[in-house]
């Protein structure tokens, strides 16, 4: 059983916000503080997680990515993981509500989960210290953001001054085997397109994934305007007049990022998100859980779909797949960043979950 939505796309990916909370300030997310929390009682527990992350590894779901916010902020994640890691285990015999499993059908139960990667995106602040136990919590890799390798700069960017904590996570995130290590860099016009360059030899010394990321509108100040984006054709073409760059794959099939390697033969990769300048809607294979328990078919979706209540209202096993593969259902055919009528997301991306 797959989940399939009307434009028969397969989801494969599940992103899992923990929470809406952060230690960073970024100018493109939460420059002017902490949003207003979502009360405590309605983000999901990490045993709702659990149930609603098997549920949907049982309909196909291979990829899950804890996200935030901060995911580091949510107290005793390593237990979170552990819990989600035993989905990777084959014939383990694991069941989550197994009452609820013979409720729907009393000769099913569940065998052969196929989660194929548990991987969580972070800002790198508290990782160095946290990274064995991540790893031996049954984390398989990670992200970390990096919007610049200037010590003022980066301040400037996040609101702290913590470079040096991100890029020990860096080797921390080797040293711990959470590999490949992806450095995800949003690129603004006049704040960091400077140092493209820069970003690309760091890869090549460090035999790291390095990822531009165009700015897109969902930053809590409303300040996105289309002069302030950094093309991924222009991206490719800066850094590619200095290092020869060469295409990885013909297709990026289901993955958000043009991937590149160094003609020279150097290590490292750079890749290149474009989601508004190239939208790659019509391969999308995501689906995103807000840490209060909303599902949104899309990062630009003005719409949620409240999976949180659901749930709690104590509905069987059965009828929380239907819930899922209805919503699914709903997924739009692609975004409006580049329609007129396009409204920004109420809620912004320290919400939502990268």
């Amino acid at each position: 059983m797959l989940l399939r939505d009307a434009h028969n796309r397969i989801i494969r990916d599940l992103r899992v916000s923990l929470t809406d909370r952060c230690n960073f300030r970024c100018f493109y997310c939460l420059p002017n503080g902490e949003p207003p929390l979502a009360r405590r009682e309605t983000i999901l527990t990490f045993e709702e997680i659990e149930r609603i992350c098997e549920i949907f590894v049982s309909l196909g779901i291979e990829k899950i990515r804890l996200t935030g916010g901060e995911p580091l902020l949510r107290r005793d994640i390593e237990v979170l993981i552990e819990k989600l890691a035993r989905l990777k285990i084959q014939d383990s015999g694991f069941r989550i509500q197994d009452s609820e499993i013979q409720e729907s059908n009393p000769k099913s139960k569940i065998q052969n989960p196929k989660l194929k990667d548990l991987a969580l995106t972070t800002n790198g602040h508290t990782f160095p210290r946290r990274a064995a136990d991540l790893k031996r919590a049954g984390l398989d890799r990670v992200t970390i953001s990096l919007d610049s390798l200037n010590r003022e700069n980066f301040r400037k960017i996040t609101g702290v001054d913590a470079l040096e904590n991100v890029q020990q996570s860096i080797e921390a995130a080797k040293r711990e085997n959470l590999t490949p290590v992806k450095i995800n860099a949003v690129i603004v016009r006049g704040r960091n397109d400077d140092e493209l360059i820069d970003f690309a030899q760091f890869a090549r010394e460090k035999n790291i994934k390095m990822r531009f990321i165009e700015f897109m509108p969902l930053d809590s100040s409303r300040v996105w305007t289309r002069e302030m984006i950094v093309s991924g054709k222009e991206i490719f073409r800066r850094i590619n007049a200095r290092f020869p760059l060469i295409l990885k794959e013909k297709s990026r099939g289901a993955e958000t990022a043009w991937r590149y390697g160094f003609a020279d033969g150097a290590a490292g990769e750079i890749g290149i998100v474009a989601p508004v300048t190239e939208m790659f809607c019509g391969a999308c294979s995501r689906i995103r859980l807000t840490a209060d328990g909303q599902i949104r078919t899309c990062l630009f979706s003005t719409n949620e779909h409240n999976l949180r209540d659901f749930v709690r209202s104590g509905a069987t096993r059965a009828e929380i797949i239907e819930f899922i593969k209805d919503v699914v259902l709903k997924k739009e055919a692609r975004h409006r960043i580049n329609d007129k009528e396009f409204v920004q997301p109420a809620r912004t991306m320290s919400f939502i979950g990268g």
